[in-house]
């Protein structure tokens, strides 16, 4: 039985459409990745899903509970850890821990053990004494991550719980999501960095509501429209500027020392940035073909006005 199971499951706040229709599936015992820009839909899924919100149309089911008229039986499976998890900055990094455990009714007996269980997967045995006010971002995060767990839930919905955190304490959160895995729990989460969804077994890409696509990164990637050229060059982001303001060789992003774009047309294109870099001053790049990545499928998949939309999000 799938852990969660949605079928056209929509939600409006007044005229908006904040999920569109939206089936999909997550099976016991997977990482699955919700994708997509800010105001693509994420959050109001994930609130759907933990029987916060109630939906507009369709329907869901969680641990095979129906997130309407099985609410109360959701919440006792589930851990949510939102956007903006309510960590007590005045409380040590174990009174955290144990506040959250007396909101779920955690057993006296046996406490102790699964904290000092927790502290030492999160690695923070040493931080338990330690105020949550005075711990880094990626602290906080662990620390969130713990309290969430503390009731050994069966599904885990992680809205963007690495947003803004530093990339050595996305490593390590990633590594704890891994551990998690190993004990069969189910995780939903969601994120806005396309490099992270690629550590997914699962992703579905979500933009204004609407599921473009859904499968393994692999099997995403399938939807591609266009080749991925790699520009090489020693100063990407004023060659990005160039390129872009052309406004012949479609839109380029900027991929660490890098430039990916999207074409139709990869000779053709090819020939007209060795042109306009010419034109500009600019020494030749060096262009190659490359395997699509999930942002580069996303940005392929969006029409232009589309595109223009997600970046005033």
């Amino acid at each position: 039985m799938d852990a969660i199971r949605l079928e056209a499951l929509s939600r409006r706040f007044g005229p908006l459409t904040a999920l569109d229709a939206v089936s999909l599936s997550v099976q016991r015992g997977e990482i699955f990745g919700l994708v997509g820009p800010d105001g693509a839909g994420k959050t109001t899924t994930m609130r759907l899903l933990t029987a916060i919100l109630e939906p507009s149309g369709g329907d869901a089911w969680v641990a095979g509970h129906h997130i309407v008229r099985e609410a109360e039986r959701i919440k006792e499976k589930i851990g949510y850890m939102s956007q903006r998890f309510g960590l007590y900055t005045d409380l040590t990094v174990e009174e955290n821990i144990r506040f959250y455990a007396d909101i779920y009714q955690v057993p006296r007996h046996g406490l102790d053990k699964k904290i000092d269980e927790l502290l030492s997967f999160s690695d923070m045995l040493r931080f338990r004494r330690r105020q949550a006010g005075r711990l880094s971002g990626g602290m906080k995060q662990k620390l969130g991550l713990c309290c969430t767990l503390v009731h050994t839930p069966e599904v885990l919905f992680l809205d963007e719980p690495t947003n803004g955190v530093d990339p050595v304490s996305r490593r390590d959160f990633w590594r704890m999501l891994y551990q998690l895995l190993r004990r069969q729990v189910t995780i939903f989460v969601s994120t806005a960095y396309l490099e992270e969804a690629e550590r997914c077994r699962r992703v579905a890409l979500l933009h204004q509501g609407r599921l473009l696509s859904c499968g393994t990164p692999d099997e995403v990637k399938q939807v591609m429209r266009g080749t991925v050229l790699e520009i090489s060059v020693a100063e990407p982001r004023r060659v990005q500027r160039v390129l872009d303001e052309s406004g012949t060789v479609g839109r380029s992003a900027l991929f660490g020392h890098k430039l990916h774009l999207v074409t139709a047309d990869a000779d053709a294109t090819r020939r007209r940035i060795d042109a306009i870099l010419a034109d500009a001053g600019l020494p030749p790049a060096d262009i190659r073909t490359v395997d699509p990545s999930l942002e580069d499928v996303f940005v392929s998949v969006l029409s232009p006005a589309e595109e223009s939309h997600a970046a005033r999000l």
